[in-house]
């Protein structure tokens, strides 16, 4: 049973937490509204910055046009293809350079490269490789999302105690026993947040894929409407674009938190 000291200082954070979510969405609301007033009065050129109403009135086209849900749905599928394969081949990579200390001190400086270089660069050879689709669009999205992914899982991987390590070893055990009992659920944590961080970054390696390939997406909405000069729907795509990005980043948080509360089981 919990004491009453700490049922109020559950209230307490619970009260918090709603308050800052409060005011996060007060700071959007004046947002719009100053964006809207400054549009009206004529304080900002709409045909550079557009204007909420503008926003509203696209999004109603792109509705009526069937458009809408096209684009955001190839945008979402894309995502969710290349952050699954981004995840798995990040933390298998990971583990087969922990399991090999050898190959990890051979490729560390290959990895840091690539991590640092621009992936736009390689745009077009990706779609020479892999031709102008999809396909182009999941490599440029797994070239910005793996390599993180690998770097960080490892990094959590060599956190694990080695003094906890030496123990298991004093026991005979081998180092796949090691593994799967110690550094895998040791590192979950960091495993966990990875999957945090490679979200945002497959998101950006899609759009960025979007934008040189694609013919549907919200990617592709954007340089669609940069290339006629429309302003508004650049404007809105992004605008999707931050929905669609928040709706993610919120479902990995929340999954986030049921697989920390299982693992407590």
């Amino acid at each position: 049973m919990c004491s009453t000291e700490h049922k109020k200082y559950l209230r307490k954070i619970k009260r918090e937490n709603r308050l800052v979510l409060f005011f996060q969405l007060l700071l959007v609301l004046l947002f719009l509204v100053i964006w809207q007033i400054s549009a009206d009065l004529g304080w900002i050129n709409t045909f550079i910055s557009s204007s909420p109403k503008a926003i509203l009135e696209t999004l109603i086209s792109l509705h009526n046009a069937n458009n809408l849900y096209h684009h955001i749905l190839i945008t979402v599928w894309e995502t969710f293809l290349s952050f699954s394969l981004g995840t798995i081949i990040g933390i298998v990579i990971a583990t087969i350079l922990w399991y090999l200390p050898f190959v990890h001190r051979v490729v560390e400086p290959y990895l840091t490269i690539l991590n640092s270089l621009p992936k736009v660069a390689l745009g077009p050879i990706i779609i020479i490789w892999c031709g102008a689709g999809m396909k182009s669009i999941i490599f440029m999205a797994l070239l910005i999302s793996v390599i993180i992914t690998i770097i960080n899982v490892y990094q959590g991987f060599m956190e694990i105690d080695p003094n906890k390590i030496r123990l298991l070893q004093s026991m005979k055990a081998t180092k796949t026993q090691i593994y799967r009992y110690l550094v895998l659920p040791g590192a979950f944590n960091t495993i966990i947040s990875a999957l945090t961080i490679n979200i945002s970054l497959t998101l950006i390696g899609v759009i960025m894929g979007e934008f040189l390939v694609s013919k549907s997406g919200i990617g592709y909405l954007i340089m669609y409407g940069s290339q006629v000069f429309n302003l508004d729907l650049v404007i809105t795509g992004v605008f999707i674009l931050c929905i669609v990005a928040a709706l993610m980043y919120y479902s990995i948080f929340y999954l986030e938190k049921l697989l920390i509360k299982h693992s407590k089981r």
